[in-house]
């Protein structure tokens, strides 16, 4: 396995385990840590042993977003910038069309590209000292990290369009409210949390999880036809998958299914 500058990553059974980690620069996103989370994204997407990916930030913030003053100094910005977000953008992607589940831990403050990458997660459970802004225009930027996707999805577009334009911060029981967070615990309970939800989707069905990403990622661009149809598919299959199998012959005789 890689040795990383700037991400800690544990692998243990089906969980993998990425933490963010530039603690005394707010976890910002510079081109290495870019490129490092991109490449253990596409690990975990590529091993068919896991069925679950944690994603936290080490220190008091998940991360501040993209690091304002590694761009200040290259002489070619618009230049870096293209490989700074397209390295994080093929990270989102592989998480997003990987197998296994991604269940984020928002530690701290998640702001810019941080706030973008905090909300991709399947399931989100933050710290309720957590708090989330975009910040892009307030540096005169536009957002990146697949928020101008995920947000009017989650949130819907009114709501999307004050946290671009304002750069509002929501608190972590706003964030909630609004619909950007599965659950928000005590700071001192996170770990515990997200460690216990990847305990418990790690002892679950890992293709038919798969099959609910895969039927969500793209029910926004299909006709009811087309996600019927490919509903009927998916499920078709998964009942002559061994998790299928187990799960239709455990309820049958009344036990908890034993998941591969």
């Amino acid at each position: 396995m890689t040795e990383y500058e700037t991400i800690g990553f544990e692998r243990s059974g089906p969980i993998a385990r990425i933490t963010l980690n530039r603690p005394n620069a707010a976890n910002g996103i510079n081109h290495v840590l870019a490129r490092e989370l991109a490449q253990a994204a596409s690990f975990c997407a590529d091993d068919p042993t896991l069925k679950v990916v944690t994603l936290t930030g080490a220190g008091r913030f998940f991360s501040a977003g993209g690091d304002l003053k590694a761009m200040a100094a290259q002489e070619d910005t618009a230049t870096y910038l293209e490989h700074l977000a397209g390295a994080l953008h093929e990270a989102i992607s592989s998480f997003a069309r990987m197998d296994a589940l991604l269940i984020i831990g928002v530690n701290g403050t998640a702001a810019g590209a941080g706030f973008s990458l905090a909300v991709t997660g399947d399931l989100v459970v933050a710290a309720e000292s957590a708090s989330f802004t975009m910040a892009y225009t307030r540096a005169g930027l536009s957002p990146d990290g697949g928020s101008s996707y995920y947000l009017p999805r989650l949130i819907g577009l009114r709501r999307t369009q004050e946290l671009m334009l304002s750069n509002r911060t929501l608190s972590a029981a706003e964030a909630l409210d609004w619909g950007l967070l599965h659950r928000v615990v005590p700071a001192d309970e996170l770990t515990k949390a997200v460690d216990e939800l990847a305990a418990q989707f790690a002892a679950g069905p890992r293709h038919a999880n798969a099959n609910v990403k895969k039927l969500l990622l793209v029910s926004s661009d299909h006709t009811l036809e087309q996600q019927l149809a490919r509903e009927a598919a998916f499920i078709s299959a998964a009942s002559v998958d061994p998790d299928g199998k187990e799960g239709i012959a455990a309820f049958i005789d009344k036990r908890p299914p034993a998941f591969g």
